[in-house]
């Protein structure tokens, strides 16, 4: 996104929330104050400040997983989730092949088919279904 993004982290147990906040929101002015002394410019690179919600309900997880994916066409960036090439969509649904995501994982906690055609067919599924595109795309306004 060009002025924000949306990291989906799993935090193990004992890990307080407050502390993988704070380390983001120390990456994150790190990284404007070396955009800012390099671009010889001021100001904030991003949307808004960091903020962490922990994901507590059982669906959630996976709700914002997909919510992520879908964002680049809510705005109009592109006609299809896996023309945004700054997502991970493109290396859930295999059209790359990163490393930064853990996709066995992501499968595992969020129940998601390690079928990389299944996948892509689920979330284009789910991105099709209205009820869920108002959840994601009003509801989630926010996110």
């Amino acid at each position: 996104m060009p002025n924000h993004f949306h990291l989906l982290i799993y935090v193990k147990d004992g890990i307080e929330n407050k502390k993988v906040s704070n380390a983001i929101a120390v990456i994150l002015r790190s990284y404007t104050q070396a955009i800012n002394i390099q671009e010889n410019r001021t100001g904030s690179l991003f949307q808004q400040k960091t903020k962490s919600v922990e994901l507590k309900e059982i669906n959630h997880p996976v709700l914002c997983f997909h919510y992520i994916h879908q964002n680049p066409v809510k705005a109009k960036l592109v006609n299809k989730m896996e023309d945004w090439h700054f997502s991970s969509f493109r290396d859930y649904s295999g059209l790359r092949n990163g490393s930064l995501c853990n996709f066995s994982l992501a499968c595992y906690l969020l129940a998601l088919p390690e079928n990389k055609q299944e996948f892509n067919k689920l979330s284009n599924d789910i991105f099709n279904d209205a009820g869920i595109k108002t959840y994601f795309w009003e509801a989630s306004d926010g996110i």
